[in-house]
């Protein structure tokens, strides 16, 4: 998010994308043939969805280096460089320019989502500096930013009812919400904080807090509150088995503002959900 709080981007690297329907369609399930950069621009005037699947061919990747067609990441050590070069779907208009993240430090992990240890998640940066410039559109600004990285031997909705995850900047680093629904029935509720250099800090799991459901597609929401209260700020994602918002809530006894999701892996193994995604997310092979 930028600073000021009026603009935001999310950025995600796919090999094998796990929402990908041609992924889930293909028989040989060879991830490197199922790539993206998922890139989502949310401003106050419109938002952006980039998410273009391409194949084997157009992927490249070294230690410290991927490119995914024309856009790709890099680490020199101190700083990740993002280039972006991505059309968005289902009406074309471009996203170009290069984004900045520099972590203070990086925490421990990796994090196993399952009980089986085939998900793993590590939140490497959670309240990063981070400068965005992008050319098309022309907007240029400053904020804090969140790094992780996930991986899987399995396809989520094989692992996952559903989870709601939610970050939020505090004065001198981060919290992160992250609560899992197994298949199984199981549950992992994670609280975790970090100081701005990763260092791991105590915080208390905080109670459950409600929140309404989406307008739209009625996705679920809930999270966590030291007081047990949360609002809504703003829904930035409204689909039917995904919601990203901007939560008011407070947490290790400051008020803040956490970036919120709400994911359902039921609806989105759901035949018909599955064949509106290419609308959104078109493939395109070499």
């Amino acid at each position: 998010m930028s600073a000021d709080g009026r603009q935001g981007l999310t950025i995600i690297a796919f090999i094998g994308s796990v929402f990908s329907p041609y992924y889930a369609w293909d028989p040989t399930r060879d991830p490197f043939d199922h790539c993206a950069v998922n890139v989502v621009l949310y401003g106050e005037r419109a938002n952006r969805f980039c998410m273009t699947e391409r194949g084997r061919a157009s992927l490249t990747r070294d230690g410290d280096h991927i490119a995914i067609g024309p856009s790709g990441l890099s680490w020199d050590g101190t700083t990740l460089t993002i280039r972006i070069d991505e059309v968005t779907a289902p009406i074309p208009t471009r996203v170009r320019g290069t984004v900045r993240l520099r972590p203070g430090g990086i925490t421990p992990g990796p994090h196993h989502l399952d009980a089986a240890g085939q998900h793993r998640w590590w939140p490497m940066a959670p309240s990063s500096p981070v400068e965005v410039a992008l050319t098309e559109p022309d907007l240029n600004w400053r904020g804090t930013a969140y790094f992780d990285t996930n991986h899987g031997d399995t396809s989520l909705e094989a692992a996952f009812r559903d989870w709601t995850w939610c970050r939020a900047d505090l004065q001198d680093g981060a919290a992160i919400l992250y609560d899992v629904h197994r298949r199984d029935g199981s549950r992992q509720d994670l609280t975790l904080c970090f100081a701005a250099d990763g260092t791991p800090r105590d915080i208390d799991p905080p109670p459950r807090a409600a929140l309404p459901a989406t307008r739209v597609w009625r996705m679920p929401r809930q999270t966590r509150s030291d007081d047990g209260r949360a609002d809504i700020v703003r829904t930035f994602e409204d689909t039917p088995f995904y919601a990203r918002s901007q939560l008011s809530a407070t947490l290790r006894g400051e008020a803040v503002r956490p970036m919120h999701e709400s994911l359902s892996l039921r609806r989105y193994a759901n035949p018909l959900v599955r064949l509106m995604l290419p609308f959104r997310m078109p493939r395109r092979v070499g």
